[in-house]
């Protein structure tokens, strides 16, 4: 298991960075440049990440292709498109973006975001980015979330089986799929259960924690990791099950010190579980 982590500061040059990731402790990286960028300067940071041994856990591709806007929505398809090129060419293990959002928040809610249509808008969406890529060597994978599909094992699992395609892979964020009461006090359960049905699928996985309010109705809030409830006794022992680069990546950071408690939490868990933590 690769352990990875959020990083502060802008590094314009490939060496920096990759010493910026190592400093930190770090064998897994989110990739710092986009497919807009020169393809010499994406060469050159794969490079100095392959020679740094700092697997490329994700090529990000957020946007939102279930835009209602036609123009907004066929863009966002090419920028997938040109992210899953990117993530291909460098070998990363997996793009990553959300399915989406049929409102005008991106990432947010919507009345029609579990419905039927919106499922089926979703396959064919994933089919049309994969098949103008074709990858072999990466993945396109969907983040977790608690307001859109897939927000559960069953309906990832659903939604591997109806894109049918070979470049389909899973990005697990538990902490997204925490979403009530009952699931927040027996999340280790829910892991597992994800782990039971999706476990050679998932190639990234996201860490953060989730803390629950005592004030009416609900207030679920993401915390640093080590200061909510999520198992990370199950999490890490899950994901230690999987190929030894799956990779961990610690996100949502305010500060650098966040970063450092968090790294420090999850590698202490890992020691106290007898896991060997690369990174």
């Amino acid at each position: 298991m690769r352990l990875g982590g959020q990083l502060f500061g802008t590094y314009e040059d490939p060496k920096a960075w990759a010493a910026a990731v190592t400093a930190e402790g770090y064998r897994a990286a989110v990739f710092p440049v986009s497919a807009e960028a020169d393809e010499a300067v994406q060469e050159a940071y794969a490079h100095e990440a392959g020679r740094q041994d700092i697997v490329i856990a994700e090529v990000g591709a957020w946007s939102n292709p279930l835009s209602a806007d036609p123009a907004k929505r066929r863009e966002a398809i090419r920028y997938c498109q040109q992210q899953l090129a990117l993530a291909e060419r460098i070998g990363a293990r997996c793009c990553v973006n959300i399915a989406g959002s049929r409102g005008e928040q991106w990432d947010g809610p919507h009345p029609d975001n579990f419905s039927e249509e919106t499922f089926t808008l979703i396959v064919d969406t994933v089919r049309e980015i994969l098949d103008a890529v074709k990858p072999m060597r990466t993945f396109y994978t969907l983040e977790t979330m608690p307001w859109i599909f897939p927000d559960s094992a069953d309906t990832y699992l659903a939604l591997i089986k109806a894109i049918d395609r070979p470049g389909t892979a899973v990005h697990l964020d538990p902490v997204n799929l925490i979403t009530s009461p009952r699931t927040y006090y027996q999340n280790g359960a829910m892991i597992r259960d994800f782990f039971a049905k999706l476990g050679p699928y998932i190639k990234n996985a996201h860490a953060k924690d989730i803390h629950l309010e005592g004030r009416l109705t609900v207030h679920l809030n993401e915390v640093v990791p080590g200061r909510g409830l999520l198992d990370y006794r199950v999490f890490l022992t899950e994901l230690n099950k999987l190929a030894p680069d799956t990779s961990l990546i610690i996100e949502h950071l305010a500060t650098e010190a966040e970063g450092r408690e968090a790294a420090a939490y999850i590698r202490g868990t890992a020691e106290e579980l007898g896991i060997k933590l690369n990174g």
